[in-house]
């Protein structure tokens, strides 16, 4: 059975044909409209369960009797063609699949000619892909798309051009890489079997399985001879074979153990040792490895054969023109409020519209407002807005954001109006009776994609849905698209002021560093015997001796001297720089972090965000001289660099650097933060951006990576704001992995049932046998929105990996979920577990006092374990009930009742469905269910105490496993801070402002842990009784 991720099935729809228990295909056929070349128009009734291949065969006998029969070629001239699930026309090469998974758009099917064209085929199948049609790209015939699109895919294309030649071996190396992790934490010894580590082999397609103690510091081939002398050992003289013949593959995973390291430095092997399981491999034949690699050859030489032949056609030569630089323009910034169309408001309404110049959420001037205007549809304004701005203090990343709303008179107004509905909307009241309703908001650059200042006319076609708590109901954070849908979309028609004859452009990196050294008079004077490069390359490092305070040669230069603190200073200085990254700074402690740059750099670099801070963004001179101290600035530890990328930084040069910074991360650091990067892409206003190629080219290189960025980005494609950006680089991905393009098309499913579940979750086992495992079962679920669920996940990995490098095992068990479109996506299935509800509602007759019964988890535990399986059983339990406990403490996890906490049969506890965090707790009638900060009732501690009442000793190791966690976070709360900041963009419904993270903060602060854990215990009788409530719904319920 062939199952496509990204054509997923939709939810029970009775109306829905393709639905299994659809009504309208209740006798399991479906009537489809055929469209054949020769014009003429057949209707057949078709099994809906029928492959492509046996509709062609049933069409094709019909066809005979229909006139121009004899016009049409053989039948495997043809194939069908239709428009799918997400509008995107698709051509059905693959005629095995069945007409209920291909799921057209509406019942019909065209026959046409199959294409000859690879190019075609290649652009048609990443458009089936990726969700989106390239011919929608096309269509926009936007100079930054088409710029960015010809760039990527340039870019693309060497890529796999460089892949040409490669060996198998080192095409493996690139394609997997080896994740390699040199130093060896302190406590890992311990974890040894006697210092010899265990793992486990077989044969590819045989049950034998091989164990063996070795050397931490073999190498892979070791292992190959190993297991081939044993093999030869108990099966007797087989065909010779060498341990080159070979690569070990970790079971369960397309993922290889091969080089020269010692097997400790392999992170597999690290991870497996920390969490004390078995590192278990196959070994595969090498044959099989080159039978890929060959594979992927084939279909590398084919796309550049394709591409050579159809390469964009080359820019005509630019015309040489007269420019100029924004830093030598002193006039007022102003644009002209042409009009407003589509507003939809009553005619008496008077409508007004307010704009701001932003640089990130800094207000870089005062708004201005236009005047009132009535109408019911268009308004003309044709009003100049001038800013208290000068040009030439305009930042390169400049946003102009305008909001069009209603002014009513709280007296006089009307019941209703069409679109003003005062419930609908926030209201901002003002002095008096007048209150303003927001209609619309839109932003735009100020600068274009090129750096050029924009001029002439702009049609801004806006967004009616507002976030909560605008101040003034501008959104600065809102996105620089304009609203695809114009036909029903509130616009504005603006004018920039015209620049033909000498268009403006934000200076280059030369001209700011002249700025930066006092020399922006005489930068193209400065010694004109040298060559241009020289020249500049001399000027930027005489502005970052003039940014470090090191210059000698200052009597030559204008600058104005920074001053360094004394210890007072700095000591305040320190305090300042401590805070969390949510603290707001005063005007004050701003202009001391400016004053003391130098001290910050020096002793402070960690003190970068709040530097920028600080920085008057409307002020050239400063801009200059922060652009210089940028080029001396120590590199972040990435995890500290990932702030940068918060919307409060948007210059480019900033996110510039904060890229190199993460240009230091492993493929496996990388993939913890990949969700946040992908969500900053969201910030970015500009296609082509250091970011946006930063992750492309780790994901062409590394498959791994490639996999969980196509996904992030494939499931919000449908998101109208990204749907462009996203989609050109899944675009440009695609052409870069053509290999990789099969693998995500589709998967094979062996079993599938529904689950009994509001959405009809589907539950899937895979077929893995090609990774060494029997199958994988995974949920499908379509109709919720996983990446909450994905985002805490995230979280509670994060915090294992911050425990175990301090030396802290808490056994936690995060496992796989991924949103793979809207409102659906995978969800990992934990074997041999089982619910709270599930254990306690088996051991007792009646309902209501299964949640009461303190026996049943460890009686539970001790029908699979028993004598040291047992005691190791309980000490997991006392582990992971630690880690959860804390987790779900600092997350603000809710709806914590008994059938959303699992146990494995091993004794590990894990949490699931992670629809409620940040403290966002359910309640009925009024009242709070969850009245504890975190779930330990008296049968976990009854586990936990081993089934003894006095056993003090298991219990205060417990409790101090809690203290040491939540210490252990609390020393890394920015790092938490900043990732939830980074996911505001996300649109998930239970955080959406700044204001959601205070939870966090607070968490994250408190001091008194021991009073909360002390709570925890006193109240949590009143878990039992919300547990009881929920098991007797449940018993119901079956």
């Amino acid at each position: 059975m062939c199952f496509r991720p990204v054509m997923p099935p939709a939810m029970a729809d009775i109306l829905d044909i393709w639905a299994v228990d659809s009504q309208i295909a209740a006798d399991g056929s479906i009537p489809v409209d055929f469209l054949l070349p020769t014009g003429i128009y057949i209707q057949l009734e078709v099994p809906r369960e029928a492959t492509i291949s046996y509709i062609k065969q049933m069409l094709w006998k019909q066809v005979h009797n229909y006139p121009m029969f004899n016009l049409l070629m053989d039948i495997d001239s043809y194939m069908f063609a239709c428009v799918n699930q997400t509008a995107v026309y698709e051509e059905l090469e693959d005629e095995t699949r069945r007409l209920c998974d291909v799921r057209p758009f509406l019942p019909v099917l065209k026959l046409v000619t199959r294409s000859c064209d690879p190019a075609e085929k290649l652009d048609s199948k990443i458009g089936v892909l990726i969700g989106k049609g390239l011919h929608e790209f096309d269509a926009l015939k936007d100079p930054e798309v088409n710029e960015f699109r010809r760039k990527m895919r340039k870019f693309s294309e060497d890529k796999i051009q460089s892949l040409v030649g490669l060996s198998w071996i080192d095409w493996l190396k690139h394609t997997y890489p080896p994740e390699h992790e040199p130093s060896v934490l302190e406590d890992l010894e311990d974890k040894l079997y006697g210092g010899k580590l265990v793992v486990a082999v077989h044969f590819e397609n045989s049950q034998d399985v091989f164990s063996f103690q070795v050397s931490p510091n073999l190498n892979p081939i070791k292992i190959n001879e190993l297991a081939i002398q044993k093999r030869l050992t108990i099966r007797g003289q087989e065909d010779e074979a060498s341990p080159c013949d070979y690569v070990l593959q970790v079971s369960g995973r397309v993922e290889y153990v091969f080089g020269d390291h010692p097997l400790i430095q392999f992170q597999y092997i690290r991870n497996c040792v920390m969490n004390r399981t078995l590192p278990h491999f196959i070994l595969v034949e090498c044959c099989k490895i080159k039978k890929m690699y060959e594979q992927e050859m084939i279909a590398i030489e084919a796309a550049i054969s394709r591409n050579s032949s159809n390469l964009p056609l080359p820019l005509p030569p630019k015309k040489t023109r007269v420019i100029s630089h924004v830093w030598d323009n002193n006039n007022p910034f102003h644009i002209v409020l042409v009009k407003g169309n589509k507003l939809n408001t009553e005619e008496t309404v008077k409508v007004h519209v307010r704009a701001g110049l932003f640089h990130g959420t800094e207000l870089l001037c005062k708004t201005v407002v236009s005047s009132e205007i009535s109408g019911k549809n268009d308004h003309i304004w044709n009003e100049q807005l001038e800013f208290d701005i000068n040009i030439c203090d305009l930042p390169r990343m400049a946003r102009l954001c305008f909001a069009v709303y209603a002014v009513l008179d709280k007296v006089k107004t009307k019941k209703s109006t069409k679109t003003i509905n005062p419930s609908k909307y926030q209201t901002i009241r003002k002095a008096g009776k007048v209150q303003h309703y927001p209609v619309a908001w839109v932003n735009t650059m100020v600068f274009d994609f090129k750096g050029q200042l924009r001029s002439g006319d702009v049609i801004l076609h806006g967004w009616s849905s507002f976030p909560d708590e605008l101040e003034e109901m501008l959104n600065p954070m809102g996105t620089v698209q304009m609203n695809p849908y114009a036909e029903n979309a509130t616009a504005l028609h603006i004018k920039f002021p015209e620049n033909k004859k000498q268009p403006y452009y934000y200076p280059p990196s030369i001209r700011i560093a002249t700025t930066a050294v006092g020399l922006s008079q005489y930068w193209e004077l400065l010694y004109p015997e040298l060559p241009l490069h020289h020249r500049a390359c001399w000027i930027i490092e005489k502005a970052a001796e003039i940014a470090s305070g090191d210059s000698a040669n200052v009597s030559l230069i204008t600058v104005r001297a920074v001053s360094r603190g004394g210890k007072k200073f700095l000591a305040v200085l320190k305090e300042i720089l401590d805070r969390d990254p949510l603290s707001q700074l005063c005007e004050n402690e701003m202009d001391l972090i400016w004053t003391l740059r130098q001290d910050c750099r020096e002793n402070f670099p960690q003190s970068l965000p709040k530097l920028l801070l600080s920085i008057k963004w409307n002020k050239l001179e400063d801009v200059a001289q922060l652009q210089a101290l940028l080029q001396i600035w120590p590199k972040l530890p990435p995890r500290e660099a990932l702030e940068l990328l918060d919307f409060n930084y948007p210059d480019q040069y900033v996110r510039e650097y904060a890229v190199g910074c993460l240009r230091q991360m492993s493929d496996e650091e990388l993939s913890q933060y990949l969700l946040q990067l992908v969500q900053v892409l969201k910030y970015e206003p500009f296609l082509d951006c250091a970011l946006s190629r930063f992750l492309l080219e780790r994901a062409l290189d590394n498959r791994r990576i490639g996999q969980f960025l196509f996904w992030h980005l494939r499931s919000e494609v449908h998101t109208p704001a990204v749907s462009v950006q996203f989609g050109v680089i899944l675009e440009a991905y695609c052409r870069g992995s053509v290999g990789h393009m099969k693998v995500l098309s589709k998967q094979y499913v062996e079993k599938c049932k529904y689950m009994d579940s509001k959405m009809k979750p589907l539950w899937l086992v895979y077929s893995s046998r090609a990774f060494g495992e029997d199958s994988v079962g995974v949920i499908f679920k379509n109709g919720d929105d996983l990446r909450q669920d994905m985002l805490t996940l995230q979280m509670l990995r994060l915090m294992d990996l911050l425990w175990k490098e301090a030396g802290l095992d808490l056994r936690m068990l995060p496992y796989g979920c991924l949103a793979t479109g809207d409102r659906s996506g995978l969800i990992e299935v934990v074997s041999t577990s089982e619910t709270i509800a599930d254990i306690q509602l088996n051991s007792s007759n009646v309902a209501a006092t299964a949640a009461f019964n303190k026996d049943a988890l460890l009686n539970w535990l001790k029908e699979y374990n028993s004598g040291d399986d047992l005691d190791r059983a309980i000490e997991e339990f006392t582990l992971s009930c630690a880690g959860y406990c804390v987790a779900s403490y600092v997350l603000g996890i809710g709806d914590r009742h008994s059938d959303n906490i699992m146990v494995k049969k091993t004794g590990q506890l894990f949490h699931i469905d992670f629809g409620h965090i940040l403290g966002n707790f359910k309640s009925k009638f009024g009242i709070k269910r969850e009245r504890v900060p975190f779930i330990l009732t008296y049968d976990f501690i009854h586990v936990i105490q081993q089934g003894k009442t006095g056993n003090t000793e298991k219990f205060g190791r417990f409790r101090q496993c809690c203290e040491d966690a939540y210490l252990i976070l609390r020393r890394h709360g920015n790092l938490f801070i900043t990732l939830f900041a980074l996911m505001l963009t996300a649109g998930l419904p239970e955080l959406t402002s700044v204001k959601d993270i205070q939870y966090l903060k607070l968490t994250l602060s408190l001091k008194q842990f021991k009073q909360k854990f002390d709570e925890a215990l006193r109240e949590s009788w009143t878990t039992k009784v919300n547990w009881m409530a929920h098991t007797v719904r449940k018993d119901y319920r079956s």
